[in-house]
């Protein structure tokens, strides 16, 4: 069977420019540096990547380098129609017909090719037809942020030289170039193909001056005046129509592509398309899983370009100017390395073919058994899992099984909702990581249109503090302090707000956004969508005018939490009055985004939508845990310090420890009055006054863990000798309430008994009492002697007697039978 690579024929192409550098410090309206215009191209080419069509080569990447640099990586397959020589006229109709049906589809989306010419037209093997670099024009804003001109001087319309303004051409230039194309695949020759550039501009507006047809005047410049009276009616009135010097009589793509000279093929295409898009499906890869698994494999499209000599370095000295002004413009000794260079370097995916020699060709589709498994991935998914995440995220075997298997799982989602859940919590390919959290959050319906129909436009009282914070946000990030991260933060913002009247913009939410945005920066609703599902999920009414309340409760939470999991550090933090206020609202009003840069958040969060409200809790408790050391050795004034500059956390490890946390601390404990999931509230009361610091626990949990794994739980009943043997839990050990001196802060004073909680290291100690206030007191009383994981019974011993009385039997009894 065929290695999975072997008969691939697509390639990358790169090729790089140089964008217009802003003048020394010069600043914008709001007063803040402009932004690069590489940073303005990098965000808006990021839309390219999304256009998929038959006759169109695939963008897959935009690296802004140094000094302004642009790297454009797209599909590059085939041989460029500058290079075939004597085709028929039945080739050529059918390359023009290609060439239309890819300009006729960027044409409504709005883009314009403008640097359209035989070399930006490729021809596969297959004849398939490609056009190449139609996004040239769009992602430069139409040429603005270049100091170059977009186009072929004598494929260009002669309109675009007589412009004012820079105007943004319209698409029937596109159709101008495709009449001087046909021309020259008529005549076999190049028109001008002796004249330098001046003479290029002479003859090209020269034209404008033609009262016979521009075919014939071509013709004849040419020598080739026979070549034109022999050619076929039908193709001289497709060049008629292109060749319209002025633009409202020249036909666009869409037009021409209704020319009967395009009738049969028109026929011909919607089968044929059909036929292309399902053999697609099954045996192939799409262009940009290939090209991230090149870059996983080693592949660096930087280092092909330096090989071709396109990305040149020289000593800096070299490139001193002469003479530098005070507005930042240079003079003299210009570095010829930042000139336009339109070469296209071609690479083969070699490296990954090779990497990948082993695998199977069926491996493209596995076959999902009824659990939604492929059972040829599983062992070495399963043996892998165990190595750290970084080398998962670099291993490209590894990372093709698990795109492949997502893939498929996508596909048929929301029916493999939960074979999705399952695998996340192995890990998250970065690839799909934007399809699989919006699985995660269980996106579906009609997204589109919901968001399509709230108003992003009209001014509301909150756009004025949306704009400050939006260039604050991540803008490290090139793609959300590009323009079009802004606007799209922006929409998204307004949208959350309009669609949420009962909540109101806090500072946070800007940063709590973003990560949707960046994952989904080519599909707003999809942000949107998810952004919705997130907040009522983890935080439910924390953006209400009032939300002192949900903060102050939850706040309330984390301290118990601390204390469950780490009375020392909790001791200490009481006796310095270093409460959660001082620095957990930022964590837990963003989710840790305005805490974290994108990359750590990203893998935080593959673990957080796999858990419930919680879990947040268990990730502050992990950062603590990692600052501990410094913590416990600090005073108010050191820990403040130390907060307001947080020290590098690592993430795995933090991400590792939440999730030990998390399963080990029973639900009941972390539940919240004004969390979303209210599902555990059967039963539920408020605490008492005076003990809302104690983690309690419900007679459910308790229940649960005792039938099951009562080698965690450590019972300690606190009524008298009397109450305790006439009923009590077995396996629970009696330290009366009354015996304790609460005063002294020795767990050794508790008698025999101090040993079981001496030894008790990761199990859970439930005190039952007859009240909460006992319940507190005691509670407080371990947690100062340094004992983990207390809590007590929500309720006391009244309540378990009622849910489950024969839990509770005599101990007198209980000892004689043992």
């Amino acid at each position: 069977m065929p290695a999975i690579l072997e008969s691939e024929e697509r390639c990358l192409g790169g090729m790089t420019f140089f964008a217009q550098s802003h003048p020394t410090e010069l600043c914008g309206s709001n007063g803040l540096p402009l932004t690069p215009n590489s940073i303005t191209i990098y965000g808006k080419s990021q839309f390219l990547k999304t256009i998929k069509h038959e006759n169109l080569s695939t963008y897959l990447d935009i690296v802004r380098s140094k000094h302004e640099r642009i790297v454009v990586v797209a599909e590059y397959s085939g041989e460029q129609l500058s290079n075939k020589k004597n085709l028929t006229t039945n080739n050529i109709i059918n390359i023009i017909y290609q060439c239309l049906n890819g300009l006729s589809y960027i044409h409504k989306l709005g883009l314009v090719h403008r640097h359209l010419s035989p070399d930006n037209i490729l021809i596969k093997n297959n004849e398939q037809v490609q056009l190449y670099n139609y996004g040239f024009y769009f992602m430069t804003d139409f040429g603005k942020n270049v100091t170059f001109p977009i186009g072929y001087p004598k494929y260009t319309a002669p309109e675009v030289f007589l412009s004012l303004n820079n105007k943004m051409s319209s698409c029937k230039v596109d159709s101008w170039t495709i009449g001087i194309i046909i021309v020259e695949l008529i005549l076999n020759e190049k028109i001008w193909s002796n004249s330098k550039l001046p003479q290029w501009l002479w003859k090209n507006l020269s034209i404008l001056q033609t009262k016979t047809s521009i075919f014939e005047r071509l013709a004849r410049e040419c020598d080739k005046y026979d070549i034109f009276k022999n050619t076929q009616d039908n193709i001289k009135e497709l060049i008629n129509y292109c060749l319209q010097i002025k633009p409202s009589k020249r036909k666009t793509a869409e037009e021409l592509l209704k020319l009967s000279i395009f009738q049969e093929l028109n026929k011909q295409n919607s089968q044929l398309q059909s036929n292309i898009d399902n053999k697609k499906s099954i045996i192939s890869r799409k262009m940009d899983e290939l090209y991230y698994l090149w870059n996983l494999a080693g592949g660096d499209i930087i280092i092909e370009l330096k090989k071709q000599g396109l990305i040149r370095s020289r000593p800096p000295i070299l490139s001193i100017p002469n003479l530098v002004i005070l507005l930042g413009q240079m003079f003299g000794r210009r570095d010829t390395a930042g000139l336009l260079d339109l070469r296209v370097v071609k690479v083969q995916l070699d490296t990954l073919k090779s990497r990948l020699s082993h695998i199977s060709y069926i491996a493209n589709c596995p076959r999902l058994t009824s659990q939604m498994h492929v059972k040829e991935q599983d062992n070495l998914t399963d043996n892998d899992a165990e190595l750290p995440l970084i080398i998962r995220e670099r291993d490209t075997e590894y990372q093709f099984y698990r795109i492949v298997l997502f893939n498929r799982l996508l596909q048929i989602y929301p029916l493999t909702r939960n074979a999705i859940i399952r695998e996340a919590h192995k890990d998250i390919p970065p690839l799909v990581r934007g399809d699989v959290w919006s699985a995660l959050l269980n996106i579906n319906g009609d997204i589109y249109n919901r968001y399509d129909v709230i108003d992003k436009e009209t001014p509301t009282h909150t756009d004025r503090q949306i704009e400050v914070d939006i260039p604050r946000c991540h803008q490290y990030s090139e793609l959300l302090s590009s323009g079009t991260g802004h606007k799209k933060l922006q929409r998204i913002l307004k949208a959350w707000v309009k669609d949420n009247s009962h909540y109101v913009y806090w500072q946070g939410l800007d940063s709590l956004t973003a990560p949707f945005i960046y994952l989904n920066f080519n599909n707003e609703a999809r942000a949107f969508a998810c952004l919705s599902a997130f907040i009522p999920k983890y935080l439910h009414k924390f953006f209400l005018k009032d939300n002192s309340a949900i903060i102050q409760e939850y706040l309330a939470k984390f301290s118990q939490i601390i204390a469950f999991h780490d009375p020392y550090l909790a001791n200490h933090l009481s006796s310095i009055n270093f409460v959660p206020e001082l620095f957990a609202i930022p964590w837990f009003l963003t989710m840790f985004s305005h805490v974290f840069p994108l990359h750590k958040i990203l893998h935080l969060w593959d673990k957080l939508l796999l858990g419930d409200s919680s879990f947040p809790l268990m990730v502050g408790l992990a950062i603590l845990k990692q600052l501990r050391d410094s913590l416990l050795t600090s005073g108010f004034n050191e820990c403040i310090l130390l907060f307001s500059d947080l020290p590098e956390i690592d993430i795995e490890l933090c991400v590792k420890d939440s999730m030990i946390m998390y399963q080990n601390t029973p639900s009941s404990i972390t539940y919240r009055k004004y969390q979303y999931d209210q599902s555990k509230s059967d039963g539920w009361k408020e605490p008492d006054i005076g003990t809302e610091k104690l983690s309690r626990i419900s007679v459910n949990d308790f229940i649960n863990i005792y039938e099951n794994i009562d080698e965690k739980l450590v019972i300690v009943d606190i009524r008298d000798n009397i109450q305790f043997e006439r009923g009590a839990v077995p396996k629970s050990i009696n330290i009366p309430f009354t015996n304790v001196q609460l005063s002294h802060i020795d767990i050794d004073k508790l008698g025999p008994q101090a040993k079981i909680l001496h030894e008790h290291k990761g199990k859970v100690v439930v005190i039952i009492g007859p009240h909460d206030q006992t319940n507190s007191l005691f509670a407080e009383f371990l947690i100062k002697c340094g004992v983990s994981g207390v809590c007590s019974l929500q309720g006391g011993i009244y309540a378990l007697r009622s849910k489950c009385p024969n839990l509770l039997i005599p101990m007198r009894e209980n000892i004689y039978n043992n």
